[in-house]
């Protein structure tokens, strides 16, 4: 089943105040827009964006890559239409419609919307209005609303693809949203619980409460790995994906590097994932020799499909020899390589056991690693 995200973001958003449109705006370091895409790329197989023409220039000043870039129409009706035309080449079973300018929604959103499509041709998040409504003229009240059966609308805005696609195709008036083309069109939308999260930044008090939220929902956890590998036959030995010259190798089902070994093993243990062998059992031949960039690439792949980053690594290397001082650069920027890290956010350092046990006798390595893991 595949699953596209159409992401809006070609309107001006002046009222959000700045010199540049609100999903353009910085937010803790990153565009509003970049949070928009990450958030929804966690959960779909295409992303597609659409900008205001006048916007291709702030777009490469960004990291996003999406599969697909459209230029954006006068309304928002059009832009949407464009997006999705764009999409069609792609055939998605199912498009979720997002707003730039809603950084912060929350995975267990997306995932309800999609989980509804499941069942109905349209799924949309919302919140009960729980407030007194009035009708007003001036600064005087002229009456009360009924709010029963209100909500608040947000996104994203799941539909079955080719039915919201017929559903702009047919229309030629404005409408509110992706849900009231999809009504208007006959398709039923079900609603799923929204998040108070799940903000749309429109004036600039929204901004500041979108950073009050990210500071306040940082999600931080940490994880230790240890492994170790025993010497055997050889004349080298792996280590943080370094090849070092010795005259004994490091025995194990794969390469046997223990430093990336303990590194992976960190990230799994912070995630709550088990370690290594539960992931790629030495039971099964497929792993027999295999690389250990395979297992530390899919442990950080994890760690981004639960929400979460690397934000650095500390990994100890236990052994008498080989010296491990004049390989300790090449080992940062191998990890860093794998996991998209800057190198100085990752500490790749040595000890021994003063002649002290297994290590000590010069029978293997050993290896310790911390991993942070926080909000990406």
């Amino acid at each position: 089943m595949t699953t596209a995200a159409l992401i809006v973001a070609a309107g001006r958003g002046r009222r959000a105040g700045g010199d540049l449109p609100k999903q353009w705006q910085d937010l803790a370091g990153k565009t509003v827009l970049h949070h928009s895409v990450e958030a929804m790329s966690r959960h779909c197989d295409i992303v597609a964006i659409v900008i205001h023409p006048d916007d291709q220039d702030l777009l490469a000043t960004t990291e996003l890559t999406p599969d697909i870039i459209v230029h954006g129409g006068a309304t928002r009706d059009a832009s949407v239409r464009a997006g999705l035309e764009a999409l069609q080449t792609h055939a998605p079973q199912h498009v979720l419609i997002h707003d730039g300018a809603r950084p912060l929604v929350p995975a267990e959103v997306v995932q309800a919307v999609k989980d509804a499509l499941q069942t109905h041709k349209g799924a949309a998040p919302a919140l009960p209005v729980t407030d007194a409504l009035w009708t007003g003229k001036g600064d005087l009240v002229t009456g009360v609303q009924d709010r029963d059966g209100l909500y608040r609308a947000q996104t994203p805005q799941g539909f079955h693809f080719d039915a919201i696609l017929a559903a702009h195709a047919n229309r030629d008036t404005p409408a509110a949203d992706d849900v009231q083309v999809a009504r208007d069109a006959g398709l039923d939308v079900a609603i799923v619980q929204g998040h108070e999260d799940n903000i749309k930044i429109t004036s600039p008090g929204d901004h500041a409460r979108a950073e009050q939220i990210m500071r306040s929902a940082m999600d931080i956890r940490l994880g230790n790995g240890f492994d170790v590998h025993k010497f055997g036959p050889g004349d080298h030995v792996w280590l943080c994906g370094v090849k070092v010259a010795h005259n004994h190798a490091l025995v194990g089902h794969s390469d046997a590097d223990v430093g990336m070994h303990a590194v992976t093993d960190a990230i799994y243990g912070a995630l709550g994932q088990g370690d290594i062998g539960q992931h790629f059992p030495p039971s099964d031949p497929q792993w027999k020799g295999a690389e250990s960039h395979i297992f530390l690439r899919h442990a950080v792949a994890l760690a981004g499909a639960h929400g979460l980053k690397v934000s650095n690594v500390d990994c100890t290397l236990i052994c008498e020899f080989p010296k491990i001082g004049p390989h300790q650069g090449a080992m940062k920027d191998a990890l860093a390589d794998i996991m998209g890290l800057p190198a100085d956010r990752i500490s790749v350092k040595a000890t021994t056991s003063e002649t002290l046990g297994f290590t000590g006798r010069g029978e293997g390595i050993a290896s310790l690693a911390t991993v942070t893991l926080v909000s990406a």
